[in-house]
């Protein structure tokens, strides 16, 4: 019988300027788990990335990434302290908005990629 056991899925994301978008996910907190010149693995709250040093204006520009939170407004306070304390370039983030399944901060990152960091409005179904 195969073993068709999945041990992780990871998003590649894209970046203008490898340098500032990894300094950008490092002072939001994601952890660098390993890296080379031109690849990051990224960890935050046990979920992984790999931010790499490439860039294709179109594909960052259509790319989202769902971070779930306990506290979207809470989340919008800490990217906007990060923002305004560093050199993230277009780096940005909206106030929480209720968008019916969620609540939703949503933050871009030095290459444009779309984060919605959204605190979910009912507990997602158990996966047990």
């Amino acid at each position: 019988m195969a073993d068709l056991t999945v041990s992780d899925v990871r998003h590649f994301v894209p970046a203008r300027d490898f340098a500032r978008s990894r300094a950008f996910y490092l002072a939001l907190g994601w952890r660098e788990v390993w890296s080379d010149e031109s690849l990051s693995l990224l960890e935050l709250g046990g979920h992984r990335l790999m931010l790499q040093d490439h860039y294709d204006r179109a594909w960052a520009e259509n790319s989202m990434i769902t971070v779930e939170v306990a506290n979207a407004a809470d989340w919008f306070a800490h990217v906007a302290d990060v923002v305004a304390a560093g050199e993230y370039g277009d780096a940005r983030a909206e106030p929480p908005a209720d968008e019916g399944w969620a609540t939703v901060t949503h933050v871009w990152d030095p290459s444009g990629v779309l984060l919605h960091v959204a605190q979910l409005s009912t507990p997602p179904p158990s996966t047990e």
